[in-house]
């Protein structure tokens, strides 16, 4: 953490410094996280999935494409003494690229592992046609390697979206009253946030009631909360394009003495996750060590997820607690959501995300964890 220089020109620079190791002359960026990431270019990128956008990353100048629809919002947004060289070329991105190869001279240029195969056979084709002779190596994960470990000024912006996110918890305790339906409730937390901050969401929140609350990833219905249920929530705010998310469940009323005792051991098995990570461990030692506490009280068949993952430009993002084995670093921003979903009965699950240090793991939520009652 104290050796990343913190903003756009910090993050130039370590891919700088891959290109230096790796030998390559040039790296092609199309993915439009890893280009917010690189660029500092806020409220630009739609993240559509349409990839208008293309860098092209030399040893001592960074190019940018795009087209007219997004031009002078770059000109608006990039920050100040920003190094990058923007053009809106009317001209096919490969072909782009093909010519500042060109320019540049450039003979091993590096593009993303998830590129497209389309635009990959396209940008070997515009090399040919422009007689030049490239090597394509991939770079396999190394900007979402890079992406996991945030600066200061990524985690100043996370904890912006958490607070937001916080506040609309304390707001929902207020609102929630049986009668409303699930798709009531999520729309008034999501107007919430947009009200308190939030330039979006981070993904399609989910408010689950009753037997809902045992699907992990169910839609909000039409159906109508009932005194005596737990309500799940799992939302994040979204605030200079950076993500929060946070999961909590509620009951209307009391609880039964099998609702609060699964409660009870989903917030435990939270708790001493979240106790036991520090940087560099292995990701999927946290993830054994939650499956073995909720497996050791006799409902490990009710667990089936991951127990988090990296929050970023992205919802999901590196590092990982899963199955499978990958090491958390220090300043890698995280979830931990343990969960017990009981079919056709009710469902649980407790999320915070936060950063991981030296130190262990600080969450940026302050939401309580103990079970909240709402009076009804």
């Amino acid at each position: 953490m104290a050796d990343i220089v913190s903003g756009p020109a910090g993050r130039v620079a370590r891919v700088r410094a891959l290109m230096e190791e790796r030998g390559y002359d040039a790296v092609v960026v199309r993915d439009e996280a890893n280009l917010r990431w690189l660029t500092g270019a806020e409220g630009v990128f739609d993240f559509t999935g349409e990839l208008p956008h293309a860098a092209f990353i030399t040893a001592d100048a960074c190019f940018l494409h795009t087209d007219s629809r997004y031009y002078n919002s770059f000109v608006e947004h990039m920050p100040e003494g920003s190094p990058w060289e923007l053009d809106m070329e009317a001209v096919a991105i490969p072909t782009w690229v093909a010519e500042r190869a060109r320019a540049t001279r450039c003979r091993v240029v590096a593009v993303e592992d998830t590129m497209e195969l389309a635009f990959y056979t396209a940008l070997m084709r515009a090399l040919e046609d422009a007689s030049i002779v490239a090597a394509l190596p991939q770079m396999h994960g190394d900007l979402r390697r890079m992406r996991a470990v945030k600066d200061e000024e990524e985690l100043a912006l996370m904890r912006q979206a958490q607070a937001i996110t916080d506040a609309a918890f304390q707001h929902m305790l207020t609102f929630i009253q049986p009668g409303m339906t699930e798709k009531e409730i999520k729309l008034e937390l999501e107007n919430f946030m947009y009200e308190h901050g939030a330039d979006g969401l981070a993904f399609a929140s989910i408010v689950a009631s009753g037997p809902n609350a045992a699907n992990p990833h169910a839609i909000p219905s039409d159906r109508v909360v009932q005194k005596g249920e737990f309500v799940l929530m799992d939302y994040g705010a979204r605030y200079r394009d950076y993500n929060s998310d946070m999961t909590r469940t509620v009951c209307l009323g009391e609880p039964t003495e099998e609702m609060r005792a699964v409660y009870d051991l989903v917030q435990r098995t939270h708790e001493e996750c979240a106790k036991a990570i520090y940087a560099g461990v292995d990701g999927s030692e946290i993830h054994e060590l939650s499956c073995k506490i909720i497996g050791e009280a006799g409902y490990g068949d009710c667990y089936g997820h991951g127990l988090g993952h990296g929050v970023g430009i992205d919802i999901h993002e590196l590092p990982v607690f899963g199955r499978r084995s990958n090491t958390v670093g220090a300043g890698s921003v995280i979830t931990v959501e343990p969960g017990v979903y009981l079919p056709g009965k009710f469902g649980v699950r407790l999320e915070d995300y936060g950063v991981v240090t030296e130190r262990g793991f600080e969450p940026f939520t302050t939401s309580p964890h103990d079970l909240q009652i709402i009076d009804c």
